[in-house]
């Protein structure tokens, strides 16, 4: 894990309102499918340095409430027939947690090393809950982004 500073960042893709409780269960789950209609109603130019991003926002309270979930890029390096919305990435200070294996479990794996961290009694760091997202940075790899206050 590394803390670093984030300029603000817009990305354009598609969204879902969830929660952690949905997503544990198959049947409720949304993500794994927005990520699979992303895919097949979108087009992203990685030849120019784009990643994939996840992000999560609008979150109501804290990781037990409901929060969107945005798939997407950067709006210069995606194209859809679809109409996208866009989220804007706040400025601010961010806590990294990287991952490396098969998708979707490296994934899940990183998740649980992010609640351990933010439960644990000797944690310093407080989550925003303003805007947390993940950068697949290739085929088996993940950064996810958890914003804290300063």
């Amino acid at each position: 894990m590394k803390q670093i500073t984030l300029d603000e960042k817009r990305i354009a893709g598609l969204s879902v309102r969830t929660n952690n409780v949905s997503e544990m269960q198959p049947e409720t789950a949304k993500i794994g499918a927005l990520h699979q209609t992303f895919a097949q109603q979108a087009t992203v130019n990685y030849e120019k340095g784009a990643c994939l991003y996840g992000v999560y926002y609008q979150y109501e309270s804290d990781y037990t409430g409901d929060f969107n979930v945005l798939v997407g890029a950067e709006p210069d390096h995606v194209s859809s027939m679809a109409e996208l919305e866009h989220v804007d990435l706040p400025a601010g200070e961010y806590l990294v947690f990287s991952g490396e294996g098969e998708m979707p479990q490296v994934v899940i794996d990183v998740w649980g090393e992010i609640w351990r961290y933010f439960s644990s009694s000797d944690c310093v760091h407080y989550r925003a809950y303003t805007a947390d997202f993940e950068s697949y940075t290739s085929e088996k790899s993940v950064d996810v982004y958890i914003a804290v206050k300063p």
